[in-house]
């Protein structure tokens, strides 16, 4: 068996997972077990303490010590790990991620903190092509999580207000200042907090249906990253595709977007689960695991 690990370090949050794969597996995987996946928010605190107590929480529960592992993988904004053994790309892991964690989807809408991209991949989780988001923050994460705390509600119950909305009011789509001024004139007249996040939501998901079809995904496309779990995001998104596709002109998209209660594990199930492909591929070349063998 190979152990593996995997740590995608986002900007709001820290995720750890560990995995036991069945050698001779290949690029599949498959077998795969994981053994442990935690999850640490930064939370303004000291990013190395976050990792550190990830890190920790991840062995304890896998019931392993590090030096039990055969490949350390990071993702992400790794470089502050010292003691990984190499790196992937974020689209890489977040392909492999979601082939894991949903056997038939063929892209993937990573939908974090300061970005979303949209990932095409094969059935081997090799990327076809890819969009992300503009440098504006109004489809991320963090606005979404600004936006809340002015509301006084919390990120977990954000997705559940949303789909209480009927009468959604529209924001910007175009700069998240823009949209948080929109939402402090909604709340002054007196416009719900279900309505607005709706709105939000709406506003948020007509950018996520174009990164999708501009990537040109089909199939399955499974949701990750920290918006993934929101039913609110997850509802709009569904509604925005349709209505791209009987738009007079537009291409219709043969999709369906899934989710996963293990989404936001995606990169670093994939980082874990491409450590553990790149030690076998190692083994075969006589050598020993190496941060500079490419994929």
């Amino acid at each position: 068996m190979i152990y593996s690990a995997g740590i995608d370090v986002g900007s709001s949050a820290v995720k750890v997972a560990i995995v036991r794969s069945p050698r001779g597996s290949g690029r599949s995987r498959s077998g795969a077990e994981v053994l442990s996946q935690v999850i640490e928010r930064t939370r303004r605190r000291e990013e190395k303490l976050v990792l550190e107590q990830a890190w920790q929480r991840a062995l304890s529960q896998a019931k392993l010590h590090s030096d039990q592992l055969h490949y350390t993988a990071t993702t992400g904004e790794g470089e502050m790990v010292t003691f990984r053994t190499g790196h992937f790309y974020g689209m890489t892991a977040h392909a492999r991620g979601a082939i894991f964690l949903d056997p038939e989807a063929r892209a993937a809408l990573d939908a974090g903190a300061l970005h979303a991209r949209a990932i095409r991949f094969d059935d081997r989780a090799r990327v076809l092509d890819y969009r992300m988001t503009s440098q504006c923050a109004s489809g991320s994460g963090q606005f979404l999580e600004n936006i809340a705390r002015y509301l006084g509600v919390t990120l977990d119950e954000v997705g559940a207000l949303s789909v209480r909305g009927e009468q959604p009011e529209k924001v910007s789509g175009i700069c998240a200042v823009l949209a948080e001024t929109d939402v402090i004139n909604m709340v002054s007249r007196g416009i719900t907090t279900p309505n607005i996040l709706r709105g939000i939501h709406e506003s948020m998901s007509a950018g996520f249906a174009k990164l999708l079809k501009n990537s040109k995904a089909q199939g399955v496309i499974l949701l990750t990253g920290g918006l993934a779990a929101d039913v609110g995001i997850v509802a709009c998104l569904k509604q925005a595709l349709k209505k791209q596709a009987h738009e007079k002109g537009g291409e219709a998209l043969a999709v369906e977007v899934r989710t996963h209660p293990d989404s936001v594990y995606a990169g670093a199930l994939g980082a874990a689960l491409w450590g553990a492909y790149r030690v076998e591929k190692l083994q075969r070349l006589g050598g020993e695991p190496l941060a500079a063998l490419p994929l």
